[in-house]
């Protein structure tokens, strides 16, 4: 069955509390972030501190979130942003228009994380032979948003959406993946503004 292609939805209005973007307090093992992570060190966090910080270092802070330069430098050119929603909906709006370069760029840069150390050994082989099918497939690592996953069934639901999308077609399957690496961009970016991004763990 072919995915249709993702059409532009009504962009929501997240809140920095809600259970399926970033908490306000400073994450711990049970709150990872949706995976593969990135990190960086130095960047502002918080939107006063984003709103005033140097074109380089909230660049630093956007490109941590999605590897498209261009998409980063937008987002930090229309500074500042009056609310963390406002940022949000930017960033994800912006999303909708990388282009074929900036998707490859962007693409590029993912990373599969690994499972958590305690994973039985069954199941890391599982997922490094999943992520090798879909990377020699694909051309790029899996990308997936697990919001409101529970940290016990992340592992399960990657293995499940990597078997699920092996069967699209290229063109058919960057569809998905720009489409997850949105959702994923938007959370990342929310976590990174309350001071979590650079201690994540990149763990299932």
């Amino acid at each position: 069955m072919r995915h249709a292609h993702p059409t532009r939805p009504a962009v929501p209005e997240p809140t920095l509390t809600s259970d399926t973007h970033a908490p306000c307090r400073k994450p711990g093992p049970a709150d990872a972030p949706a995976i593969p992570a990135q990190k960086t060190s130095g960047a502002p966090h918080g939107l006063p501190a984003f709103n005033t910080a140097a074109p380089g270092r909230a660049v630093e802070l956007l490109l941590a979130c999605c590897r498209s330069r261009r998409w980063a430098e937008r987002i930090a050119a229309h500074r500042p942003y009056p609310t963390v929603d406002a940022l949000l909906a930017a960033a994800e709006e912006a999303g909708y228009d990388l282009t074929g370069t900036d998707l490859d760029e962007a693409l590029a840069a993912e990373s599969s994380a690994p499972p958590h150390p305690d994973a039985p050994p069954a199941a890391r082989t599982a997922l490094r032979a999943a992520h090798a099918a879909y990377e020699s497939r694909f051309g790029h690592a899996f990308v997936i948003s697990l919001d409101g996953v529970r940290p016990g069934e992340r592992l399960d639901a990657v293995l499940a959406g990597i078997r699920s999308r092996l069967g699209n077609e290229p063109e058919e399957e960057r569809a998905v993946a720009a489409d997850e690496l949105r959702r994923l961009t938007r959370s990342r970016l929310a976590f990174a503004l309350a001071g979590g991004l650079t201690s994540a763990p990149g763990n299932l």
